[in-house]
């Protein structure tokens, strides 16, 4: 009565699927990216296409068979990076926001001799940073180009952020000359 039931495929369908190699299947992965040519933003849609090109510019990168089917990807379509970090797709200018917030408005209890209060915000804001870390996804992003790859399934092979690589790649862009803030 009040039981909602999960909709599943037919059978046929999923007989289809079932034999259908998986090296035939290409996964369905979103990715943001700079254009490496003009840094205009640029998202893909569920499923990777067969070439990604920029509207502002005249950039374009073919994409084989073999880099629409791995996943997760063994290196960076944008770039050609090999490396690849695992972070929560939240944005981080929020996630300091509130954080701030919640200390401003921790600051404003206590300096009015109300401690419960006080402690009782910072925990509040610490249950949202907990709910927002348990039920947000993942996203693998490259450390040279900074490159997003959202809606994964193969995520969980790849490693959290790791400071000695990002410095290696840091290092890198000022050797080259780069302006380490343009994303490529």
């Amino acid at each position: 009565t009040g039981v909602k039931l999960l909709r599943r495929e037919p059978p046929s369908v999923l007989d289809e699927q079932a034999e259908r190699p998986r090296e035939h299947r290409f996964i369905a992965m979103r990715l943001r990216f700079s254009c490496p040519s003009c840094l205009s933003p640029i998202r893909t849609t569920e499923k990777l296409p067969e070439k990604l090109s920029c509207s502002h510019c005249s950039w374009e990168k073919n994409l084989s068979e073999e880099e629409r089917r791995s996943d997760p990807p063994q290196a960076c379509l944008i770039c050609g990076c090999r490396d690849l970090w695992r972070q929560k797709d939240f944005p981080q200018r929020l996630g300091v926001a509130m954080v701030g917030i919640g200390a401003v408005l921790s600051t404003i209890a206590w300096a009015y001799y109300l401690p419960e209060w006080s402690i009782g915000i910072l925990l509040f804001f610490a249950l949202i940073d907990l709910l927002l870390y348990l039920f947000m996804p993942d996203v693998l992003v490259c450390y040279r180009c900074g490159a997003r790859y959202g809606a994964s399934a193969g995520k969980d092979q790849v490693a959290y952020f790791n400071l000695e690589t990002a410095e290696r790649y840091r290092q890198e862009k000022i050797r080259l000359g780069e302006n380490p803030k343009s994303g490529g």
